[in-house]
């Protein structure tokens, strides 16, 4: 058995591969290309490979090149990892030898990798999501542009038909006027992306297990189950609703030493999709759900419009991951009264 550690950049990628005594075999550098993984898996022969690569961009595409030639590939926490091998000195080459050695020990901080299917699901709700971005974006230009003249929006929606017609009437100098019309072409364009989209996820989503349960928990509609059910993938991995709440990155961070006791910001450490999903559909549940309206409410009174509305939201997030685990577990709808556990925060 040989072990391998990887370490990734743009343009090459290092390995060091180590024996089962933790003597450097071989080592080197391959182009991080379809070629180049190929012949890095033909370099080692026919022996037995645990190989390890840090999660990050472009990982999963070297795993599975990988996995092609036969090698044995994990993919480790980059966090994780760091906390489990701490260096004074970084470089790639010590890098590599560190994750090699982590396979040789067998204490590789495994994540966990989606399937095929479970990617694709991904890619479509985050590209529509992308689109959305560009033209909330191309949307605060054009407001901004009215600002900038002292021009007033009478509309509550600029981009409607109303206020298309004021915007064409609009004297407005060079180069500011082209700006707009430019906007509003490229707002119209993403438009019709967005519904094309929305309509394969609405057509997609029927036939997914996740999605009509999703649907009945307060705050979430179609595109955001769709979003929720790819982000999650197997519900199954998850031994318990703090597991997923602690996976969402909607917990407070906490260290605790002697008698100290810090409370900080969320950790953010899951899906940053999830996450932006679920603070959504907990906006939208403080609108269409009493018992969430009053705990918003509460939440405002106590620490002011703004921030009590964030940290309702947050909250609420949480609320959310816990039902959302028990409906999906057991295979039923949202129940109004809630998920009867403890939060994780």
């Amino acid at each position: 058995m040989l072990y391998v550690g990887l370490d990734l950049s743009r343009k090459r990628l290092d390995w060091q591969a180590l024996d089962e005594l933790g003597e450097r075999v071989a080592g080197g550098a391959a182009p991080p290309d379809r070629d180049g993984l190929a012949r890095l898996g033909r370099r080692l022969g026919d022996a037995e490979v645990l190989a390890v690569i840090e999660s990050m961009s472009g990982a999963r595409f070297v795993h599975d090149e990988l996995e092609l030639q036969g090698w044995d590939v994990r993919v480790a926490d980059a966090l994780k990892a760091r906390g489990i091998a701490p260096l004074a000195c970084k470089t790639d080459r010590i890098d590599c030898w560190v994750l090699a050695e982590l396979a040789r020990l067998d204490l590789v901080p495994e994540v966990w990798l989606p399937g095929p299917a479970v990617r694709a699901e991904r890619e479509r709700a985050r590209f529509r999501l992308s689109l959305v971005r560009h033209r909330v974006s191309l949307k605060n230009r054009v407001h901004a542009v009215l600002f900038q003249h002292g021009i007033a929006n009478p509309h509550s929606d600029l981009f409607g038909p109303a206020g298309r017609e004021m915007l064409v009437r609009l004297a407005l100098p060079e180069p500011w006027r082209s700006t707009v019309a430019c906007s509003l072409e490229l707002i119209d364009t993403l438009n019709v992306e967005i519904r094309a989209c929305e309509r394969q996820l609405e057509r997609l989503g029927a036939d997914h297990c996740y999605v009509p349960l999703l649907t009945s928990c307060p705050g979430i509609g179609w595109v955001l189950a769709y979003t929720i059910a790819s982000e999650i993938g197997d519900i199954g991995r998850f031994a318990s609703p703090r597991k997923l709440v602690g996976y969402t990155g909607l917990c407070p961070r906490v260290e605790q030493s002697g008698e100290r006791d810090r409370r900080g910001a969320l950790r953010k450490n899951g899906p940053t999709y999830l996450r932006w999903a679920l603070i959504e559909a907990a906006h939208v549940a403080v609108r269409c759900h009493p018992p969430y309206r009053e705990l918003a409410e509460r939440m405002r009174s106590r620490h002011g419009r703004s921030r009590g509305s964030n940290i309702a939201a947050v909250e609420i997030g949480r609320r959310l991951s816990e039902a959302i685990w028990h409906m999906l577990t057991n295979n039923q709808p949202f129940a109004p009264a809630g998920a009867a556990s403890r939060l994780a925060a």
